[in-house]
């Protein structure tokens, strides 16, 4: 069994979206990666509509099992932290009217799960990244790299081989089910309903 996850790596300036789908053997497999751009100087509600806009565009398109977003961390740049905070905000709507599980995993977490190194640079990640999708470059720039690490990272951290397919679910997946719905909020579990 398979299943698909959308990952996000949020920005204002450029939002990273990698979609991926994992098998039971942990092999990944690229669906499409894009990157949403705003620029600085437009208002913020528009900025934040585009990213919105076009996270759902690839939620509709590409029907994930499950999303995956990189954990707003404190920075010393508090607007950064602020449009990263918003993006993830839009991102988290989305999946939530959709009735997706979301997986937040912190830089760290990412890095280790994709390179067995917690401290690894971008250049490294964006390496094993595409050693793991089996890609001839590094996807670019860093953003798309990053939000497929954070994608891949969600589906190997729960578990490719229980994820839903068509049909009555197996007592399996309806654990991973349970195990994705647990991770939500009460709001996101009513939501999902």
């Amino acid at each position: 069994m398979t299943i698909r996850v959308l990952g996000i790596d949020p920005g204002l300036t450029r939002c990273g979206v990698g979609i991926v789908d994992v098998d039971g053997t942990r092999r990944a497999t690229l669906v499409d990666v894009a990157v949403l751009r705003t620029p600085p100087d437009m208002p913020l509600e528009q900025r934040l509509l585009a990213i919105g806009t076009g996270i759902e565009e690839l939620l509709d398109r590409f029907a994930p099992h499950a999303v995956s977003l990189e954990r707003v961390f404190a920075q010393q740049n508090l607007g950064t932290v602020m449009g990263t905070a918003q993006v993830s905000g839009v991102a988290l709507h989305a999946a939530a009217k959709r009735g997706l599980a979301v997986g937040l995993h912190t830089p760290s977490e990412v890095k280790a799960a994709i390179t067995g190194y917690g401290a690894a640079d971008k250049k490294q990640v964006g390496a094993m990244v595409a050693r793991v999708l089996g890609l001839d470059s590094i996807p670019g720039p860093a953003d798309a790299a990053d939000a497929l690490a954070i994608a891949i990272c969600h589906a190997w951290k729960r578990g490719a081989a229980i994820a839903p397919t068509a049909g009555a679910p197996t007592k399996a997946q309806e654990a991973w089910l349970a195990a994705e719905r647990a991770a939500m909020s009460p709001a996101k579990r009513r939501l999902a309903r």
